[in-house]
């Protein structure tokens, strides 16, 4: 029953990614085996700027969100506070309102802040959606890190600074690398919540594979889909691997 569930979702990808590899133009008959679809990605500069920029609005979110959310995670673990448990509920809000229903809310602010839309709103709108994973998983490690160990270093003389540098951090970093991974896959692969926020001349790498599906079905898309399947499953095998190496310990 689980390797027949496994294999309904897993045979559309496995398809896809043959395909990636036909001779042939048209996806409907295996022709023979080639690489030129993956050359033809080199001369697609649609292709390749939509690329650069998922690259770059990617690290740029991943990395504002996991400060926003280790601080986060951090604040909710070891501080008690006026409104903590409001706060804490709050966290979960992102992880289940459906992307249309964010993507319309975040147009709906920039419309009215007066941002004009294009890279900028694109990585507001992924770290916005990107904080509250990394909080969970951060503190997720939180829960299972020995406090002791901080306690000691203080009573051996650390200061509070010294402490956290030291102790907390190297503890943490594994989970914070973790979130960090999972941040750059949520951006890098989002389509509802950019194509919302996205202005001219800012088309991410989903966009552009939307707009190419949306002429013509091209042996690239099967080769660029392949690629970006690919990395993706490499990030998250990461992150999953991060985290469970800190639940072991």
């Amino acid at each position: 029953m689980v390797a027949g569930v496994y294999l309904f979702l897993h045979v559309p990808l496995l398809v896809l990614m043959a395909f990636s590899f036909n001779a042939s133009r048209f996806s409907v008959a295996w022709n023979g085996f080639t690489l030129e679809w993956y050359r033809d990605l080199l001369a697609r500069p649609d292709i390749l700027r939509g690329l650069w920029l998922s690259t770059v609005v990617g690290l740029t979110s991943a990395v504002v969100a996991t400060g926003l959310g280790t601080l986060l995670a951090l604040a909710l673990a070891r501080y008690r506070f006026r409104g903590r448990a409001t706060v804490e509920s709050l966290l979960y809000v992102p992880l289940v309102t459906p992307e249309i229903v964010v993507g319309i809310s975040l147009l709906t602010l920039f419309a009215s802040g007066g941002m004009a839309l294009g890279v900028g709103t694109i990585v507001i709108a992924h770290v916005a959606f990107s904080v509250s994973f990394v909080t969970v998983v951060v503190r997720a490690r939180l829960a299972g890190m020995d406090e002791s160990l901080e306690e000691a270093a203080m009573i051996l003389g650390a200061n509070q600074r010294t402490t956290f540098f030291r102790v907390t951090l190297p503890q943490l970093a594994p989970g914070i690398m973790a979130g960090a991974l999972l941040a750059f896959t949520l951006s890098f692969d989002d389509y509802v919540i950019t194509s919302f926020v996205a202005g001219s001349g800012s088309s991410t790498l989903p966009l552009v594979i939307y707009g190419m599906v949306r002429r013509t079905v091209e042996p690239t898309i099967n080769a660029v889909s392949t690629l970006v399947l690919v990395a993706t499953t490499i990030l998250i095998y990461l992150a999953d691997r991060l985290s469970r190496e800190h639940v072991a310990r």
